[in-house]
């Protein structure tokens, strides 16, 4: 499903942040990279997203050259076929909750009824159906969180990515927004990339990995 290859990238200095980058996520499977801030996991993850550019190095995704697609082409491609999930959770204020996880199917062009029908689904598979029709600012931020996951799987993208997903989260809701991303992306059958500092949250993932020294590695 993802599949990187070779990928480097450095400072604008040109001191290497990081090099040689191998990686492989097969469909349904979460895969956690754990480093220190400034190791370059966000960038990376940036990268896969064609977000940011490598120096050198390919990424593909259920065999799209992801790496050789230009702006225009990479905009259209991350609409279809990537979800995101951030830290800071990034749900729009003045739309319900069903709304706010219907978002990606709207972009694509998904008929209202769909829209709605599938978004209530989705968030009924992350626990969240009973507060479809609240705002965002009556929500926890494990629940917004949460409805995050769901806004980031409801239009069935190849691969779902994870920014410290946690990083705002007490304990037990951290534990509650790792599970519904795991089984989000098992659910779903897609290619899941968590990056995080913490050991807590990708003990929740099916593989881990370490980015430090520039190089990408067994945890």
């Amino acid at each position: 499903m993802l599949a990187v290859r070779g990928l480097a990238k450095s400072w604008p200095g040109g001191a290497p942040l990081f090099e040689g980058v191998e990686l492989s996520v097969d469909p349904g499977e979460l895969v956690a990279i754990l480093g220190e801030s400034g190791a370059g996991k966000s960038t990376l993850l940036n990268i896969v997203a064609g977000l940011d550019r490598a120096d050198s190095g390919t990424v593909t995704i259920s065999g799209t050259a992801v790496s050789a697609l230009d702006d225009d082409e990479l905009a259209l491609w991350r609409r279809r076929h990537v979800g995101f999930v951030f830290q800071s959770f990034h749900l729009l204020p003045y739309l319900t909750v069903q709304e706010n996880v219907g978002l990606p199917l709207l972009l694509n062009g998904v008929a209202a009824p769909e829209r709605r029908s599938r978004s209530l689904a989705t968030l009924e598979s992350v626990g969240m159906a009973g507060l479809a029709e609240r705002k965002p600012a009556s929500l926890s931020g494990g629940e917004m969180q949460r409805v995050a996951v769901a806004r980031a799987v409801v239009h069935r993208p190849a691969l779902v990515l994870a920014d410290e997903p946690t990083g705002n989260l007490d304990e037990a809701n951290a534990g509650a927004t790792m599970r519904a991303l795991r089984d989000a992306v098992k659910r779903e059958g897609a290619a899941g990339l968590l990056v995080t500092h913490s050991a807590v949250a990708a003990a929740s993932a099916d593989r881990v990995l370490r980015l430090a020294g520039r190089h990408l590695g067994p945890a």
